[in-house]
């Protein structure tokens, strides 16, 4: 039977926080009763029964482990209402009571809750309908899918007519009907050439020698986003090193099974850019083929040859150089586990004796999930990521004495997640960014920063530290709120935004260059294209909607002031089911009319989704719908508390997310609820799931601006981000958290830096710290601070005690300057120029 570890250590395992965080499997054959045997092998069977009708998991395993190790005794009956039944302050708490004590018992010892952090669901898609597997859970069958499970199935023992119903056969028959195993896509070819199955001349190049490109060349690899750079560093190392696995009987015999002519026959050269039609996501730019050409043909057979092969070994020597590098600042986690195959495979090729591949060994428990649907890979954990939205969510609902335990657990993981040093050595010259005072969207061991998990980190900590000690525990240190701040900051972007890892690096028209998601350069979108009503990260438009309108209303919009978000209530309720209910398909992110313009899917049937509806309702009330007519909201909460089970769960259903946590659907569904506190239930008054308890001097900036216009070229949203950034006087209200994580002091400044230059002219800017009415600073001519940050060596962008704001952080958090190990000036501050 297999059991959920917490926390555990083992061999070759390094932590820098004591395994906090960490969840693996493990297999014990005595574990468990018979009951508790037959209650797997029941949940299992059902699972594979309706597989073609729900293919998410509900992580069922995890369930009946931790409410068994967490019971929480008997909780309220469940609320059903009627059509016209009204929704009462009553129905609303016992819907509340039942969620969050369920919520509490599938929480670890160490404070997080333990989840299945799938990703885009590709790493192991289920068998499809046609024979083949798709590129992830709920998608159409592809080469890439198909190709590589059936490889596996092979790989585990499955004969040629293998597996219930002849899967292997029919998984056969669909790869060869569609073209053989020529149409796979590049990372496919990459695969099958390792394991002998396909030539390495039949692949596009990944040249090592790029790691020898100077910094200063626009396609570097420090360019890349860093999930690119990191996958291509060991791929490439492979790709030079041209290895091959051995080629047994069982190889020669999949040569001969998943191609439609002689393998000895097949043109490779031809097969370099063959991909399946089904696989295509966007045709290559004739630049990208000329290029792949140019490499294949002419670089390729001189830097295998003497003297030019010398420049290849040096190459390969740097790229493994970074390989241990990102190894060792993650604790051979790596930062996600496409890259931790890869690196784990570059490690044994360098050296099968080696300890980095018995590190990398002990480290693969990590990335398995086990549940009803069998044994699965994932992305990488998502606990700091679920732990942040599941504390706010319960202090927001005006029950937090009632689960002060549960709070308290949740508070010291989150203390003991915050990385607290940046990456070993010079980083910079790996293409690191500082990671201290960052979270981590996993645990602490990770390392990786990302700018929303820290924002919602700092949230939550400056939550915590509004409340009680004896009911939460001591509250973090003021050092590291100021870290937290410093990482965020030092993430913003020259264009205003604030991308999720690094700052940007690449040109923005390398991206016109190469259209495949994954493969994009480290550019990213400013706050204007943020703003728009298209998300790629969860489906797709109720996603992008509900970001949209929180980011709109923290900068002081409102129903009455901004046409974007009375049309931004039109398109909800345009979209609200005659249930009440949300209901968005992935196909929405399919289905396009062009490359760029997506159209709105629901999903088959007009079935609801508890996770859309609840994105639904937070930006219809955000948006102040409720001041207009309330009654679609009503219709969306009755369709919520109807929906909870017994237990005070909700029930699984369709992916809403390409990254779906599997305890996503039970925090949307009640953040609503949540969110309306001690509000009264006066559906009349705009509730905002922002109205948090700690005071608003902590939690907004007062930014007032002045000087000329700037123009973001967003024609959707054009006017409103005028009038917020560059009219006389705007006032931003902008509260910490992922939508909008920091004042934006000079949105759009950058990109019209050297037209107002020219004219002479320079932008104005004044801020403070504070609720509103706020004390403000005359306007002050400073120069662009990132230019001059640059120069003067300045890293560090923690609040100066010279600054008019620190006296006000000083109040909630008591400082006296000489605690402040660093006071050099603030480009923020007056006293900075």
């Amino acid at each position: 039977m297999w059991k959920l570890k917490i926390a555990e250590d083992g061999d070759f395992l390094t932590t820098t926080n004591g395994h906090i965080g960490r969840q693996h499997w493990e297999f014990d054959p005595n574990a468990g009763t018979a009951e508790e045997r037959q209650a797997v092998e029941r949940v299992r069977e059902e699972f594979k029964l309706n597989r073609f009708r729900v293919k998410q998991s509900a992580d069922l395993l995890m369930r009946m482990q931790l409410t068994k190790e967490n019971p929480t005794g008997t909780i309220p009956s469940a609320v059903k209402l009627k059509e016209s039944e009204e929704i009462t302050e009553e129905a609303v708490k016992t819907t509340l009571t039942r969620s969050i004590s369920f919520y509490s018992s599938i929480q670890a010892h160490d404070g997080h809750w333990p989840a299945e952090s799938a990703g885009p669901l590709f790493f192991m898609p289920p068998l499809n309908e046609d024979g083949g597997w798709g590129l992830h859970i709920e998608g159409h069958s592809t080469m890439f899918g198909s190709a590589l499970s059936y490889i596996c199935l092979r790989l585990l023992g499955e004969g040629p007519e293998g597996g219930e119903d002849k899967a292997v056969s029919r998984g056969r028959k669909w790869i060869l009907s569609h073209g053989g195993l020529v149409g796979i896509p590049s990372w496919g070819k990459f695969w099958v050439s390792v394991l002998g199955l396909y030539e390495w001349s039949g692949c596009n190049p990944f040249p090592p020698e790029f790691w020898l490109v100077p910094p200063s060349s626009p396609v570097h690899p420090g360019k890349m986003l860093c999930y690119c750079r990191l996958v291509y560093m060991p791929m490439s190392y492979l790709y030079g090193k041209r290895f091959v696995g051995p080629i047994t009987a069982l190889i020669q015999t999949l040569r001969g099974e998943l191609y439609n002519e002689s393998y000895h026959k097949i043109n490779w050269n031809a097969a370099r850019n063959t991909v399946a039609k089904e696989d295509l996501y966007y045709p290559h730019p004739l630049v990208q083929d000329l290029t792949w050409g140019f490499l294949h043909h002419f670089a390729e057979p001189l830097l295998t040859r003497w003297p030019f092969s010398k420049v290849r070994e040096k190459a390969l020597r740097v790229a493994m150089e970074h390989v241990h590098y990102e190894d060792e600042n993650s604790r051979y986690l790596c930062i996600g586990c496409v890259e931790k195959v890869l690196c784990l495979m570059a490690c044994w090729v360098e050296n099968p004796n080696s300890e980095a591949y018995q590190r990398h060994l002990t480290r693969l428990p990590d990335y398995y999930w086990v549940a009803e649907d069998g044994l699965k890979m994932q992305t990488f954990g998502c606990q700091t990521w679920d732990a942040v939205f599941a504390i706010q969510a319960i202090m927001s609902s005006n029950l937090s004495n009632e689960y002060g335990s549960t709070l308290r657990k949740a508070h010291d993981f989150l203390k003991a997640s915050q990385v607290r040093e940046n990456p070993s050595g010079d980083f910079k010259a790996m293409y690191r960014h500082i990671s201290k005072g960052a979270w981590t969207f996993s645990a602490q061991d990770h390392g990786w920063q990302v700018s929303d998990c820290t924002a919602e980190g700092l949230k939550c900590a400056l939550l915590f530290s509004q409340m009680p000690v004896e009911l939460v525990g001591e509250p973090m240190g003021k050092e590291q709120l100021f870290d937290a701040v410093n990482v965020i900051l030092s993430l913003q972007s020259n264009n205003g935004g604030f991308p999720a890892w690094e700052q940007q690096r690449a040109f923005q028209w390398l991206e016109l260059r190469n259209h495949a998601f994954i493969l994009l350069p480290n550019v990213t979108p400013n706050v204007p294209m943020c703003l728009k009503r298209y998300g790629c990260w969860g489906i797709c438009y109720t996603y992008g909607t509900w970001f949209a309108v929180e980011g709109l209303v923290s900068c002081g919009r409102s129903y009455t002031n901004s046409p974007a978000l009375r049309k931004a209530c039109q398109f909800l309720l345009s979209k609200q089911l005659p249930c009440g209910g949300w209901g968005e398909s992935y196909l929405s992110s399919q289905n396009k009319v062009n490359f760029m313009f997506q159209v709105y899917t629901n999903l088959e049937g007009g079935r609801p989704n508890l996770v859309q509806t609840a994105w639904a309702l937070l930006s219809l009330i955000d948006a102040g719908q409720a001041n207009v007519d309330p009654t679609p909201i009503h219709e969306g909460i009755r369709l919520l508390i109807n929906y909870q089970m017994e237990d005070g769960d909700f029930p699984q259903q369709r992916s809403s997310s390409s990254n779906i946590f599997r305890l996503l659907r039970d925090l949307l569904a009640i953040l609503f609820l949540l969110s309306s506190g001690d509000s009264g239930f006066d559906w009349n008054t705009t509730i905002s799931p922002a109205a948090l308890p700690p005071p608003p001097s902590l939690l907004c900036f007062s930014v007032a601006t002045s000087g000329s216009n700037s123009s973001f070229g967003e024609e959707t949203i054009s006017s409103e981000l005028k009038s917020l950034s560059c009219s006389t006087t705007s006032e931003l209200w902008i509260t910490f958290g992922c939508s909008v994580l920091f004042p934006i002091l000079e949105m759009g400044w950058d990109r019209r830096r050297g037209e107002l230059e020219k004219r002479g002219r320079c932008r104005k800017t004044r801020a403070t710290l504070g609720s509103p009415p706020a004390a403000r600073i005359p306007p002050l001519e400073i120069p662009n601070r990132r230019d001059f940050g640059e120069r003067l060596g300045i890293q560090d962008h923690r609040l100066n005690p010279l600054s008019p704001s620190f006296a006000q952080i000083q109040s909630t958090f008591p400082l006296s300057p000489i605690e402040i190990p660093d006071h050099r000036l603030n480009p923020l501050s007056p006293s900075y120029r």
